[in-house]
């Protein structure tokens, strides 16, 4: 078990594996399907993006609404829904969701792009590690909205590792 601060820098990179079980601490981007699009647009419209995707962590998730000034149930979302937006994003550090990706995924990851997995049906433990939750944009998506994580010791299992590996059987 590895304790990881985020962004993942290159030299962490370079020693995890997939099935590496780690711990990361720093900031995430919640992000699914409705807040890429909308981000995407922007982008072909030539407008700022609300956040500096450059180097962020990404993960896939729509938090449920803040209970007693805690995050709600945070867990992930199946993560192959957003390949059709990876291609268009600036050069993230990283990935979190639940579930096997397109080969070009696993092909980003060779370039530093690392994908982690979540385990899905544990969003409320998950939910423990978030130290605060902050609405960055798009207010009216409600769950879909972007937002930032400050996580501590946030568990996941690197899924695919800069040397072409996966936890995936049949991949």
């Amino acid at each position: 078990m590895m304790r990881i601060q985020l962004p993942i820098c290159v030299e962490d990179k370079q020693k995890l594996r997939s099935f590496d079980y780690i711990y990361l601490t720093g900031k995430l981007y919640t992000m699914r399907d409705a807040a890429h699009k909308r981000l995407l647009q922007m982008k072909k419209d030539g407008l700022p993006l609300p956040i500096d995707l450059n180097d962020a962590c990404i993960y896939y998730t729509g938090p449920t609404p803040e209970k007693n000034g805690h995050a709600g149930s945070i867990g992930p979302t199946t993560a192959y829904r957003m390949d059709a937006f990876m291609g268009e994003l600036p050069m993230i550090n990283c990935t979190i969701g639940k579930g096997p990706r397109a080969p070009f995924v696993r092909d980003m990851a060779k370039k530093g792009v690392l994908y982690l997995d979540a385990i899905g049906g544990i969003g409320a433990k998950l939910s423990l590690q978030v130290r605060s939750i902050r609405l960055i944009a798009f207010e009216d998506l409600g769950p879909e909205a972007i937002y930032e994580l400050q996580v501590e010791d946030f568990p996941v299992i690197v899924a695919y590792d800069v040397i072409g590996n996966t936890i995936f059987q049949g991949e």
